[in-house]
């Protein structure tokens, strides 16, 4: 029994660094392929996709929803097998699928195939993304835990930074030329990525934020896990839920609109509109790293509340915008408002449940976060369809961001029965 947990301590490389930094470095540069190469460049297909094909509003927003579908509805399995197998096994599987699926998608000839590969897309970038590397940072962090999954969030934000580099690539190579280039860095640097994280910090003989067993002072840590059958039984859980979904309405219209809108409503280049995504990337990861630090300090809801409200205003400055100067503002309240809540959603859940079941219990949540994904794309792209106009579709999804301000206000940490210390010895119950 000792020689195999000698066995896996080895594994770890020890150093003046705690490891499990070097698994937030992993998860950066993981959420960065995904950000840089899929969802912050997505827009900037769509306005290629809509040229060489046709394709209406509603198809291109129908192929995000039905993505976001997926990760909602094997949310709940995704979850316990990360509890289960551990996340770097996901990781490992869903960078593969993820390349893979890059490579596809640059032979589609129609809607259906369209479909179909951008689902495989999107399926390997949920295996491999937040869920899995939220649950190795969540077991490998408790006292710096905001400031951890914000600093790792910061890969998705910053990935923006490449949209003009992506948008040159683009107008210059093809959108398909530039797919399998993304799809042969993904498997080049994505899969070795994985390799580095690791599950839980007990099994490589350490602790929690890189703390000694024999420390000397004593800490308040979790009280106690829940299971995901105790976590929905609180109101904490659904507000949380509700909250996040609505925040994700915001979210996903802009991700697949926001470009289409600035070209064909507004009449600036798709340069330009690269301009605006890299603006709204720098104050995400100015919002990700500020929010992660206070996270860790002054009440998590709070901040997401005051977040919500900030992503509705963003989102009426966007739909009125008549000069360029407008959108830019809409760039700097969005950007900071989804860079100070993000890393917080998965903070206030392991914050409020535990990390024993966090994968479990987030992945039963993304079933409801998921509608948020789905009918963010399709309200702003029908309604833009039948009117002509983005207005009506995001004037109705700000309002919607502002009510989930509430829920999260109200989202207020379940009762437990006991608080546990770590002594000395570090031990607890």
């Amino acid at each position: 029994m000792s020689g195999c947990r000698l066995a896996l301590e080895s594994r770890v490389p020890r150093g003046p660094l705690f490891y499990g930094w070097w698994i937030v470095a992993a998860g950066f540069g993981i959420e960065f392929l995904i950000g840089a190469l899929m969802f912050h460049a997505y827009g900037a297909y769509a306005v290629l996709l809509r040229e060489e094909f046709g394709w209406s509003k509603t198809i291109l927003s129908a192929a995000f929803a039905m993505s976001r579908a997926e990760s909602g509805i094997l949310g709940p399995v995704q979850g316990w097998l990360t509890d289960r197998f551990g996340p770097r096994a996901l990781i490992r599987v869903g960078m593969g699928v993820f390349g893979v699926g890059f490579l596809l998608f640059s032979r589609i000839d129609g809607p259906v195939v369209f479909f179909l590969t951008f689902f495989m897309m999107a399926l390997g970038s949920s295996l491999g993304g937040y869920l899995p590397v939220s649950v190795a940072i969540v077991t490998w962090f408790r006292r710096r835990r905001a400031l951890a999954l914000s600093i790792s969030g910061m890969g998705m934000s910053t990935g923006g930074l490449l949209a003009p580099l992506v948008a040159l690539s683009l107008t210059r190579f093809g959108w398909r030329w530039t797919a399998v280039a993304s799809g042969l860095l993904v498997l080049a640097i994505g899969v070795p990525l994985a390799q580095i994280v690791r599950h839980r910090p007990e099994a490589y003989g350490l602790r929690p934020d890189g703390d000694f067993a024999g420390a000397a002072t004593t800490r308040l840590v979790e009280a106690r896990s829940f299971t995901a059958r105790q976590a929905l039984a609180t109101r904490a859980f659904w507000f949380i839920s509700l909250g996040h979904g609505a925040a994700l309405l915001v979210v996903s219209a802009v991700m697949v609109h926001m470009v289409i809108h600035v070209t064909e409503r507004l009449g600036y280049s798709l340069h330009q509109a690269g301009v605006v995504v890299a603006l709204l990337t720098v104050m995400q990861a100015t919002g990700q790293f500020s929010g992660g630090w206070l996270g860790d300090r002054v009440s998590k809801r709070r901040i997401c509340a005051g977040c919500m409200l900030g992503h509705a205003t963003a989102l009426m400055v966007l739909a009125l915008a008549s000069a360029y100067w407008m959108v830019l503002l809409f760039a700097v309240l969005h950007g900071l408002s989804w860079g100070m809540r993000g890393p917080l959603m998965a903070a206030i859940r392991a914050d409020y449940f535990g990390s024993a079941s966090f994968g479990t219990i987030t992945g039963v949540s993304s079933m409801i976060v998921m509608f948020g994904m789905i009918l963010g794309p399709l309200v702003a792209g029908v309604l833009a369809d039948r009117t002509g106009s983005y207005v009506p579709g995001f004037s109705l999804l700000a309002a919607l961001a502002a009510a989930g301000s509430v829920a999260f206000w109200r989202a207020r940490r379940p009762g437990v029965s006991a608080v546990t210390f770590v002594s000395a010895a570090g031990r607890g119950t």
